[in-house]
């Protein structure tokens, strides 16, 4: 028989009769990506805040409240990628082979997935507004507006990180982090896009408990680097804190000597989990407005205000010297009590700035007269959240009491954790039985959509407050324990 050239002239196996014909190898195609999950924290002013803009320290932390994200692959033939987010009521498509891919990978505007960008480009922002208009047409201004920031955020990395050979996916979101509230919900986010997208490229491995770690720090700034990315895209000119509270845990104590260079970072890992109780007050804020009375404040009365913002700084300073002191036992009553009397200061030193409200006033009235720990305001005040930290004899009976009163008067209460993990990932979506690993449930699209509130989302998902013994597939990465550094984010 004659050889057979398969690539070249084949008359030869044109003439062979097709029993007599060698079977064809097809090469093999890569097998499509299971179905998988990630995962980040929403966070808090624990200390520090107004202070910092003077160039003061601020901390903050983690909280058990999270933003989640599925992903899952679609067919070959299907060469869409949506993005889903019914907590907005925000739903949209675009075709792959639609988007600007031609800007986006123009050698002198293509970024590879270890560079460092720390400002948007302008044309390609420019190249990504006509798949940004056509997001929400029919919603409000307000409501488009959060639309198309979402959208925005999720299309820049796509289009940096992606490539237009990327498969069709499906991108859902939810999230039990209020929105506006002041609580990191946007970076939460940028984080769960960042590390999907970095997952998809297989530039990621791990986390697993053999990671050395000075790979999983490098992965954990990786994810951090390309959710600031997100950020920028939302906020514009963000610190940087929020994704870096977002991507690590835990806690962080950030410091802004001005404003022409990134705040110092320091990253608490031996931050305890604590019980935390946050109450948002629905009373919209401007974080430039109290921003600015502060300021105007300063001028009037600058022999005064000065030392305000100096003994904030001290709080800060003491409750991070606290955190580290070989004393501290997150379980030891006296321990916590330092930490709870050092935010009820830190709370009265705010309200002689004028940066509170009588609504998180009336939350602190409401707490302390049951006796069930330390509250304070959160963020810029004026409104927005109040965050108590709960202390060990709180009674059952009196939490009741205290979340009939919080309802009736219009607050919403959530019980969450401070000080948990940061970003994390299950691959694939499936929430093992505790059987020696095998079986579990599927967490698909439909069953995702249809979560519930906090509640059906967290017991679907197995990372809440009360369901840590079901979130056994949930892998975080590994920190490096006990070890202080100081980063530029």
């Amino acid at each position: 028989m004659e050889s057979l050239r398969i690539n070249g002239d084949n008359e030869a196996f044109k003439r062979l009769e097709p029993a007599e014909r060698p079977a064809v190898r097809r090469k093999r195609s890569s097998p499509k990506m299971p179905a998988f999950m990630t995962s980040a924290p929403g966070k808090v002013i624990v200390y520090g805040e107004h202070a910092v803009v003077y160039g003061k320290a601020a901390m903050a932390a983690a909280i058990s409240l999270r933003s989640y994200l599925l992903v899952t692959a679609l067919s070959k033939l299907q060469r869409t990628i949506t993005l889903r987010f019914p907590d907005i009521n925000m739903e949209h498509s675009w075709e792959i082979d639609d988007l600007p891919w031609s800007t986006f990978a123009h050698p002198s505007k293509k970024k590879n997935y270890f560079d460092l960008v720390d400002k948007l480009d302008p044309k390609l922002v420019e190249a990504m507004q006509p798949h940004l208009t056509v997001v929400s047409p029919k919603a409000s201004p307000a409501d488009k507006k959060i639309h198309q920031s979402a959208a925005s955020a999720f299309l820049y990395l796509f289009l940096s990180l992606g490539s237009k050979n990327f498969p069709g996916c499906i991108y859902t979101l939810r999230s039990t982090i209020p929105i506006g509230a002041g609580l990191g919900s946007s970076a939460s986010i940028s984080v769960c896009l960042s590390s999907a997208m970095l997952l998809q490229l297989r530039t990621l491995s791990g986390p697993h408990p053999d990671q050395p770690p000075v790979e999983a720090e490098l992965q954990i700034e990786r994810i951090n680097r390309w959710a600031f990315v997100g950020e920028m895209c939302i906020h514009g000119n963000p610190s940087g804190v929020d994704n870096t509270v977002a991507t690590r845990g835990k806690a962080v104590v950030f410091k802004r000597g001005d404003y022409s260079s990134p705040p110092t970072v320091t990253p608490i890992q031996t931050f305890p989990e604590l019980p935390l109780l946050l109450v948002n007050t629905h009373k919209s804020r401007s974080t430039a407005t109290e921003v600015a009375k502060v300021a105007a404040l300063k001028k009037l009365h600058p022999a005064i205000i000065q030392p305000i913002l100096e003994a904030i700084d001290k709080v800060t300073e003491s409750a991070h010297e606290l955190v580290l002191s070989s004393a501290f036992n997150a379980r030891d009553d006296w321990s916590v009590r330092k930490l709870g009397d050092l935010m009820s200061i830190n709370h009265g030193l705010l309200t002689a700035l004028g940066v509170s409200h009588p609504k998180l006033d009336r939350i602190r009235e409401l707490i302390d007269s049951r006796e069930l720990g330390w509250t304070k305001l959160t963020g810029a005040g004026g409104g927005g959240c109040a965050i108590t930290l709960l202390n060990s004899s709180a009674s059952p009976s009196a939490l009741l009491s205290l979340q009939g009163k919080l309802a009736t008067e219009g607050f919403e209460k959530y019980e969450t954790t401070l000080g948990g993990e940061g970003v994390g990932v299950l691959l694939p979506a499936v929430l093992h039985d505790g059987f020696e690993g095998e079986g579990g449930e599927e967490i698909d699209q439909e069953s995702f959509l249809n979560a519930n509130g906090i509640e059906g989302v967290e017991k679907l998902v197995g990372v809440g407050v009360d369901a840590a013994e079901k979130g056994e597939g949930w892998k975080f990465w590994s920190k490096i324990q006990g070890k202080q550094e100081t980063i530029d984010v």
